[in-house]
């Protein structure tokens, strides 16, 4: 057939798909976009028929219709990336730390649309934005019946300037619901309440209800949790979340999509966990950053819904965008066990058959397939540093020790005795500091928390006690997790093991893991002290500023390792502990698959998830009494250290060509530097420049709370930028943390004095940095705190997706090295001053890929390369125009 004929076919197809079709199942009816009929549909990833549909349905012409679905055919078929689209997803999610500072740009930019003369009101979100408070609450107190309580009452107190804000704002916007403190996590919440699998188009003009996908972004990593229930979802950086909520569409590449074929089943004793730390290490090792990897095989049905959400919540840990099971029987199952509308159940069905993605089904093209037997599968941890960085507890004694020796220890006998009530231990390096259930990785998981709870039941049965240097948390991500638990008659054993509940909420994965044991904090410097939890983040410094190696798992392994009392040991040959009748080891306490079935068989219902979900919206007594004003702007308290008008929309600059000349290295990093190094969430260091600011302006050292907690104060935010503790910067002097070499007078100093510093003398400056910059959280202050330090560009070997995204959209230019080439093979030190030639946008895409960097040394030498200039779409290049994503949205609102 010409070709002529075919894009005329094609043409023909996608205009009939544009007009929508009347579905009726459940006895709901509702419109319908059918893209199915569209030639190759039926060929591409389950993944691509979701944006395919999207790119059909939103359109604004038949013409531009055509254009993009051409564009996602052609580039799935191709098994390729593809060329630009505009991908509008149907809702957003936020969880508090990142949605804080979100809801503070909503209320700038209502202030500045004001002040350009406009309708405040028209700042307001299109699609429905839920966000979920569940990053606040800290495990101040824990080992203690009425841990849970106390915590919510110090969290409501400690965090009251902040929730004021938030129920400000969901009394101000359109479409905003807040979930309070004391729920659950966001992750666990989204697929046990609020996916629907087919949802309905909120932007719709055709008057009456037009049905799509259900498809979100979130302003957390992990929002690819959903993709565990085949809901195609992904983390995008705050300030990308912002656009997507006031009705600004994605700009993205389609994308390529990798198969991950599973075959076989999961062995007696294998866990979700098990799967999902495999998966990361096999996924990882196979480069899959970028990539939608979709799961396909016979393998699959094996696996219940929330395993497959356990390994999809892994997914930003190998770089991937999403890691996309199907809808089929076992999600079907879930959506009615968790109490989903029967009609909408069976509507989302016949919605999903008439697209053609029920079920697995075959015949798809993939850009590349990878191959993984579910009965290879062994007991895991992850660690110390990395979730990929994959260990049995057979080798996770050398593990340890080879770690140390990175470290600089060395292994001895020599011990730290140390007193703990009437008793005295002995601790050596690997004392366990933290012992963590928590997280939306295993909480979401039924079988997982069932096991841990029998693990612990056994444990009690033998005569095993907890160890008093042992901090124990367990942070349940929802409260049907908890009555699961209550009714398997499991809290109790937990609890006599020091597992009391200590709160709903992320805690130690976020690392709001509280002070450790004061004996312990005492000789951090002297010993290796180690964590262990059941989450999906270990990275340095994460967990507790006093922790060096941190260790991920499932959570009947964080029962044991709390016995063992040290993660150097082998478990599969040395005892957890001595019972009351001698020595216990690891496979006299875990308990059968068979027998955690019975027990879900018994109280995994309907009902528990329902009673579980009562009051989801109303919160506690102590949020009732926040009070919170009610305007259409929000009236900013100039005394206030949480809650600051952002000043992206005073300091932008708009400009169509970007020139840097004569900048300095601001920070000289290496490979896998996170997020979490950029722009840290947990507490803030007592000599670090935020401290000093906090109490310049009146706050008490113990009332510091954590940089997660004050990311709607841009003040304190760029003053924690770089300021992990565990940071490695070589122009540091070998100093670990936020610091660096001032060129300006020579000295060591806090990278934000140091930033200060350039500033007052006209300084532009750059990061240099190797592998997978920006890797982890989607963070948007990882963008936005280098660009109020100064920073102009970022040179790196490779970047993470969502930062990269961040970078451009903050106005920072993110500049690869040329394959091969790294700031050692070019002799560059961090001393040189950069000349970066000017890079022309204002024809969207760069006008040349690539741009010259000059960078000169003390001595006159000249290293001159050329790097890859990573704007990937023209809608990243008129957000560089335009000053940035938000001056951008904002314009766009004003000329509506």
């Amino acid at each position: 057939m010409a070709a002529e004929e075919t894009r005329g076919e094609f043409a023909a197809a996608v205009r009939e798909a544009r007009t929508p079709r009347r579905l009726e199942a459940g006895g709901i009816t509702r419109l319908a976009y059918d893209v199915s009929g569209i030639p190759g549909a039926s060929r591409l990833p389950r993944a691509l028929v979701v944006l395919l549909e999207n790119c059909v349905r939103r359109a604004s012409s038949d013409e531009e219709a055509v254009r993009l679905a051409r564009r996602v055919v052609d580039a799935g078929l191709a098994g390729t990336q593809g060329e630009e689209i505009d991908y509008m997803p149907s809702r957003v999610l936020f969880q508090d730390f990142t949605g804080v500072p979100v809801f503070v740009d909503f209320a700038s930019m209502r202030d500045a649309m004001e002040k350009r003369g406009g309708d405040a009101s028209k700042v307001s979100p299109k699609v429905p934005c839920t966000l979920v408070v569940d990053h606040s609450v800290i495990a101040d107190v824990a080992g203690t019946p009425d841990a849970a309580e106390r915590n919510l009452s110090i969290e409501a107190t400690r965090n009251r300037e902040r929730f004021s804000f938030l129920k400000w704002a969901a009394h101000s916007f359109d479409n905003v619901r807040i979930v309070p403190p004391g729920e659950g996590i966001c992750h666990q919440l989204n697929i046990e309440r609020f996916c629907k699998v087919v949802a309905t188009d909120t932007l719709a003009d055709e008057g009456q209800d037009v049905a799509c996908f259900d498809t979100l972004v979130g302003t957390d990593s992990h929002t690819t949790t959903a993709n565990g229930l085949g809901v195609l979802a992904w983390g995008v950086g705050g300030i990308e979340a912002e656009a997507a909520a006031l009705g600004q569409p994605i700009s993205m590449l389609v994308p390529p999509v990798v198969e991950l074929r599973l075959t076989g089943r999961l062995r007696d004793g294998v866990s979700g966990m098990d799967l999902a730390l495999t998966v990361a290490q096999a996924l990882r090792a196979a480069e899959v950053v970028g990539c939608l990897v979709e799961v396909t095989g016979d393998g699959v049905a094996t696996l219940s819904a929330t395993q497959r959400a356990c390994v999809a919540n892994m997914t930003p840990e190998y770089g991937a965008t999403t890691t996309l099971f199907p809808v089929d029987g076992q999600a079907v199952s879930y959506l009615t066990l968790t109490g989903r509308d029967a009609g909408e159940v069976e509507f989302a069905q016949a919605y999903l058959r008439m697209e053609g993605v029920l079920g697995a089904g075959s015949g798809r093209v993939y850009s590349r397939t990878i191959e993984l037997d579910l009965s290879e599968v062994e007991t895991s941890l992850a660690g110390p540093s990395r979730p990929h960085a994959r260990v049995t507890p057979a080798g996770l004694g050398e593990r340890f020790r080879s770690s140390l020796a990175e470290h600089g220890r060395a292994m001895s006998d020599e011990a730290v005795t140390l007193r703990f009530g009437d008793d005295e231990v002995a601790l050596r390096h690997g004392a366990i500091a933290i012992a963590a259930i928590t997280s939306c990785t295993t909480a979401t998981d039924p079988a997982m928390m069932v096991a841990a709870g029998l693990l612990a039941r056994n444990a009690v049965e033998r005569g095993l006690k907890p160890l008093p240097w042992v901090k124990k948390v367990l942070a349940p991500g929802s409260h049907a997790t908890s009555l699961m638990l209550a009714r398997a008659g499991l809290l109790e054993p937990l609890a006599k093991l020091g597992f009391h509940i200590c709160g709903f909420g992320c805690m130690s994965c976020i690392g709001n893991s509280g002070s450790i044991a004061p004996q312990l904090h005492e000789v951090a410097d002297r010993l290796e002290l180690t964590s262990v939890l059941s989450g999906n983040r270990n990275f340095d410094g994460r967990i507790s500023p006093d922790v060096s190696q941190n260790y991920l798992c499932e959570p009947a392994l964080v029962v044991a390792y709390s016995l063992a009392g040290t993660m150097d040991c082998d478990l599969t040959s040395e005892p957890v502990g001595e019972g009351a009748n001698g020595p216990v080891s690891l496979s006299d306490l875990m308990p059968s698959d068979a027998e955690v079935r019975q027990v879900l068989d018994r109280v995994l219902t309907p009902e528990l998830f329902d009673e579980g979900g009562r009051g989801l919206w109303t919160g506690s007594s102590a949020w009732a009494g926040i009070d919170a004003p009610s305007s259409q702007t929000f009236r900013w308290d100039e005394e206030s250290t949480y809650v600051r008008r952002a000043p992206y929309f005073d300091d932008a600059i708009a400009s169509p060509v970007i020139r840097v000349s004569g900048a300095r290295a601001l920070a000289m990093l290496g490979d896998f530097v996170t997020t979490d190094h950029i722009s840290p969430a947990g507490a803030i260091a007592a000599d670090s420049p935020a401290a000093r600011y906090l109490r310049e302006h009146g706050v008490e050292d113990k009332d510091f709370n954590t940089y997660g907690s004050r990311r709607g104060n841009h003040e304190v935010m760029v003053r924690g930028t770089f300021a992990n503790v565990k940071l490695q910067n070589a122009l540091a002097d070998g100093r670990s943390g936020g610091w660096t070499r001032d060129f300006v007078d020579g000295e060591v100093k806090s990278i934000f004095d140091a930033a200060e510093d350039y500033r007052g003398n006209g300084v532009p400056l750059v990061v240099v940095a190797g592998k997978m910059y920006g890797s982890g959280s989607s963070r948007d202050w990882a963008g936005k705190g280098p660009a109020l330090l100064g920073v102009r560009a970022v040179i790196a070997q490779s970047f993470e997706r969502i930062h990269r995204s961040n970078l451009v959209q903050m106005g920072i230019l993110p500049l690869q090295f040329l394959e091969g080439q790294s700031a050692q093979s070019l002799g560059l030190d961090g001393s040189e001053t950069f000349d970066i030639s000017a890079v022309d946008v204002s024809g969207g895409l760069p006008a040349s890929r690539e741009c010259e960097v000059i960078a000169r040394k003390g001595d006159g030498r000249e290293v001159r390369f050329r790097c890859v200039v990573r704007v990937d779409t023209p809608m990243e290049g008129s957000y560089v125009v335009a000053g940035g994503i938000l001056p951008f949205v904002l314009d766009e609102l004003v000329e509506a």
